[in-house]
């Protein structure tokens, strides 16, 4: 910790208080956070040290919207993030951080496409393509995926939300459910990589009060924001993390 000048503290911070933000009111958002983290800390330790931070977000996410879930797509996205899960742990152990950092910005890019694709289509057969068994395939699929190699879940899975057409709290609440189950699945492989440790553990309890302060200002921008903005913002937060990703 005492190698961390005031700067890059403030840089953690900022990042810690964009989770909080990223997890009661801008879904997609956290992959900002990644970048901060990734630009002070060591990679692994960016991703043991953020991972932490995520399931406090994701508490608060579920104290607030836990009763605004839709279980049904939940379910049917199950069994494919686990697959994705495991392909993202393979893909850890043969690529190296550009190929991972290539590969997710390359994954978003396709699904903004194709999300914008479907909301161009008459609201009924969207919907129809958004909650058919392939669309929660391949959206569940990269979401597992993405989350699992870089904390980077949250654009895929807000595009397929947003093709799903949840209004703001089912979107939220759905949110929040599916990124508590599958940040805590995450924590056993972090724990036996040695990826969470004293130091990063450390570092997490300094920047916890940052999450909480986001997540409740979260809170307040959530009740007050209009449906079209709200989703003009996950698509340009997404938008940019896969720029920012592949350059």
């Amino acid at each position: 910790m005492v190698e961390l000048t005031p700067f890059l503290w403030c840089l953690l911070a900022l990042g810690a208080l964009v989770v909080g933000l990223s997890k009661t009111a801008l879904p997609g958002g956290a992959t900002l956070a990644v970048a901060l983290f990734a630009a002070v800390l060591p990679a692994r330790t960016s991703t043991a040290t953020l991972l932490v931070l995520l399931i406090v977000g994701d508490a608060f996410a579920l104290l607030m919207y836990r009763r605004h879930a839709d279980w049904k797509t939940l379910v049917r996205l199950a069994p494919a993030v686990i697959a994705g899960l495991v392909v993202g742990a393979v893909f850890l152990a043969l690529a190296d951080d550009d190929w991972v950092r290539r590969t997710i910005g390359v994954i978003l890019l396709i699904v903004v496409a194709f999300t914008f694709w479907l909301r161009r289509r008459t609201e009924r057969s969207a919907a129809l393509v958004a909650g058919g068994r392939a669309a929660s395939i391949g959206y569940g699929t990269l979401g597992g995926f993405t989350t699992m190699v870089a904390n980077a879940g949250g654009p895929v899975m807000s595009m397929y939300f947003l093709a799903s057409r949840f209004e703001v709290k089912a979107f939220l609440g759905t949110a929040a459910w599916f990124f508590a189950i599958v940040n805590i699945a995450k924590l056993p492989f972090a724990i036996g990589l040695g990826l969470l440790n004293t130091h990063t553990l450390l570092i997490d309890l300094v920047l916890v009060p940052a999450v909480v302060v986001g997540a409740l200002i979260g809170r307040l921008l959530a009740d007050r924001m209009n449906q079209a903005v709200f989703e003009r913002v996950v698509y340009i937060l997404t938008i940019v993390a896969a720029v920012y990703l592949l350059f």
